[in-house]
């Protein structure tokens, strides 16, 4: 429940400034990440003025660019929900527009929408020591006009993949094919799919999710894959979550829930990581109980990685399991040829038939949502960085990009973050600071951002930022460990580094002078 007090702070807060105003944070991204921190933003750091820049015409992000049957979460809404906001929808793993739903709420409960700036598509970001502040520039969609906004600190939670392109490999022949063939990234919902035959083309997320829901109309359904995928059965609702919200206040039942599901999760990854063979095992077996006897699950449920160097795919109440049990979806394992006029031509001869072929074919890396960065006039890749506690690039001033994990909900690491980024903008106000920056060692090891072996991870090895051998360089997955360094942690550990207090730079001319993470005596 929303206090009275809170409601009259925001109302009297001021809403998005005009474009000469030098602000206190620029929020790049209205999507989960973004809205998530502009709220505790508000909360944490009240009267600071704040502007939210949208390249898209609404709010949302993911869940409101992906529009293909089916859209759902892969992690449980107890975490992917927002800490200071209890999920109450009776799913667990929730659809996609109950989720735009949830983010939309937010946003006007807290009062964000009115500093939201749509159709505002960051294209550059210059960041200038001698004034301490950043210029950024952003084209808007209505008139293609550029304008350019200043502030002090730069929040980007733009995502890490393209909006504009998905991973869209070409095959042989597809000019010669007379159905259709389509992307998830960019569904035309007006596709009419019942009583046509379906082939759905990867084996991730989206096509563990397309297929059951394209099945219940479809007159057949296949997945095309090239290899397996880990894929586990989850109930739809969480049995302990409903129990909980009938005898707890909705707060306390949430906080428990999520905890629960954080430790849950933890404990099973640590067990995929230190017994693998062990937990292959387990997770195909559960694949064969689902499926029935006779089903060959050593070609079509066998990766040929280990537990977690991949996402492991979560199908709730077995969907995926039972339309292939029930004989609308068949699933295939081989490679493509060439496509045909009426399907596809695998390499082992075989053909399947096709009306509507769906490229489930992954997504397109990028960072910072292709913003051009530059320090000081000089230009600054990501993938030339490397990544402060997973949320800043070394020698980039005031400046934090919100990455979620891998091998749990995004969200757990997004709210650290924000919690994070108040934390350090209070320390900065009360030790009259205007810069922070991270300095990285020369003796860092430097290793890749991820250690996902997924193809989406593979292609974007020039895109991605790389981590350190130690801390604070070193990402760990692990939310309990982020909670301790990023919530608990000290601001001023020694690698983040603050210009003088603003009283000395009054009294010395030129470029702000950088200390240690104490402050100068």
């Amino acid at each position: 429940m929303v206090s009275e007090a809170y409601l009259i702070r925001v109302a009297t807060m001021t809403a998005t400034p005009p474009d000469d105003a030098l602000l206190d944070v620029l929020i790049v991204g209205a999507g989960l990440s973004g809205i998530g921190a502009a709220r505790q933003l508000q909360q944490r750091c009240p009267g600071k003025r704040y502007a939210i820049l949208e390249a898209r015409e609404a709010m949302g992000g993911t869940w409101d660019l992906f529009r293909y049957p089916g859209i759902r979460s892969d992690s449980d809404m107890y975490t992917l929900g927002y800490r200071f906001k209890p999920w109450k929808g009776a799913k667990a793993i929730a659809d996609g527009p109950s989720i735009l739903a949830y983010i939309r709420e937010t946003a006007e409960e807290a009062g964000i929408t009115p500093h939201i700036r749509f159709g505002h598509k960051v294209v550059s970001a210059a960041w200038d020591s001698s004034e301490a502040c950043w210029t950024v520039e952003a084209e808007r969609s209505a008139d293609g006009c550029r304008l350019r906004l200043r502030a002090r600190f730069l929040y980007v939670c733009a995502g890490y993949y393209s909006y504009a392109e998905g991973h869209r490999p070409a095959f042989a022949g597809e000019e010669a094919f007379r159905g259709r063939i389509v992307h998830p990234q960019f569904w035309d919902e007006s596709l009419d799919y019942a009583g046509k035959r379906v082939v759905v083309i990867g084996s991730g997320a989206t096509a563990v999710t397309l297929v059951p829901a394209m099945a219940r109309s479809a007159a057949h359904v296949t997945m095309l894959q090239r290899s397996p995928t880990y894929i586990v059965a989850r109930p739809g609702e969480d049995a302990i979550a409903r129990k909980l919200r009938r005898l707890l206040p909705d707060g306390l039942a949430y906080g428990l829930t999520r905890w629960k599901n954080v430790l849950l999760g933890m404990f099973f990854y640590q067990l995929a990581r230190r017994k693998p063979e062990q937990t292959r095992q387990r997770l195909v077996a559960m694949a064969a109980g689902q499926l029935g006897p006779g089903f060959d699950v050593d070609t079509h449920f066998t990766p040929r990685y280990k537990p977690w160097d991949q996402r492991v795919c979560l199908v709730p109440d077995g969907d995926l399991f039972r339309e292939i049990r029930d004989g609308r979806a068949t699933v295939v394992t081989d490679t493509i040829e060439r496509f045909t006029e009426d399907g596809i031509l695998l390499a082992s001869g075989k053909a399947l038939p096709a009306d509507i072929v769906v490229m489930a074919t992954g997504l397109k890396l990028n960072m910072l949502g292709d913003i051009a960065l530059t320090v000081d006039g000089q230009r600054r890749l990501p993938a030339e960085s490397m990544a402060y506690k997973g949320m800043m690039l070394n020698d980039v001033p005031n400046m934090v990009l919100a990455f979620g994990y891998t091998n749990a909900s995004w969200t757990l690491k997004a709210d650290l973050t924000a919690e994070y980024v108040c934390r350090l903008l209070r320390y900065m106000d009360r030790h009259r600071h205007r810069i922070a920056v991270p300095r990285s060692d020369p003796a860092l090891r430097a290793v890749p951002f991820l250690s996902f072996t997924s193809g989406y991870v593979q292609r974007a090895a020039g895109v991605l930022p790389r981590q350190g051998d130690r801390r604070p360089w070193r990402v760990y997955q692990n939310y309990i460990m982020d909670m301790l360094t990023i919530r608990h942690g000290r601001i001023a550990d020694g690698v983040l580094q603050f210009d003088a207090p603003r009283a000395a730079q009054m009294r010395h001319a030129g470029q702000p002078d950088l200390v240690g993470g104490e402050v100068r005596p």
